[in-house]
């Protein structure tokens, strides 16, 4: 007996890619000093963060990775990171578009992980779990090349409750009959709205903010004190 199949229409996962690639780009493109990147760091930064969440997902899944079966890929991610190196002088001072664009690419990034693992008769949990590594994988992968603290530990970002909020949602909606599409749509809008909540109003969990804490003791007790 064949397998099931599912495919994610292209327009979809380039739309994520391509959305992906100018996020990966803006983030790369702010740092000053010693750790700031030349235009080929800032395109590779940005094709990472474009394709590293599907190729997670379908490494997870044990499938052909899809976004190296077709050119479209790579061209798409590498042309986004182009374009937001060239967008980067103008948004420098516009952090609101870098973080919307992180919580927007997560949420699809889950929705069509999630998506395809219970497409592919995945249990609602290992479903779950497969959608959220495909959501905050590309935001890992970039922090470890940049040897920067991993995105998911930030104090106020809930990066990875926001996308297996998300995920959750879909699963237990598909679970509940509602069409694969809507299932996923409510998702992607649950992961956003979520991410973008948890950054405005600076929320994270309490285990995040008192590990924060100690970081900051720690750092702050090394700095002399000059008595006058």
């Amino acid at each position: 007996m064949d397998e099931p199949t599912f495919v994610i229409p292209l327009w979809a996962d380039l739309i994520a890619v391509g959305l992906g690639g100018i996020q990966g780009a803006l983030f790369a493109s702010g740092f000053r000093g010693e750790r700031r990147l030349d235009l080929l760091g800032v395109a590779i930064i940005g094709v990472v963060m474009g394709m590293g969440g599907g190729l997670i997902r379908d490494l997870l899944l044990n499938v052909t990775p899809t976004t190296l079966q077709s050119n479209w890929y790579l061209l798409t991610a590498t042309g986004a990171a182009l374009l937001g190196m060239l967008l980067a002088g103008l948004f420098q001072r516009m952090n609101a578009v870098i973080v919307g664009l992180d919580a927007l690419v997560i949420g699809l990034f889950g929705a069509f992980g999630t998506s395809k693992a219970l497409v592919l008769g995945m249990p609602l949990v290992p479903a779950v779990f497969v959608g959220v590594c495909a959501a905050v994988g590309g935001g890992i992968l970039r922090d470890m090349i940049m040897g920067l603290p991993v995105a998911i530990m930030h104090v106020g970002s809930l990066y990875a409750v926001a996308a297996g909020a998300g995920c959750l949602v879909l699963a237990g909606a598909e679970q509940f009959g509602v069409d694969i599409v809507i299932a996923a749509a409510i998702g992607i809008a649950v992961t956003t709205v979520i991410r973008l909540l948890a950054v405005i109003f600076d929320i994270s969990l309490p285990e995040q903010r008192a590990l924060y804490r100690r970081k900051v003791a720690v750092e702050t007790s090394t700095i002399p004190i000059v008595k006058r």
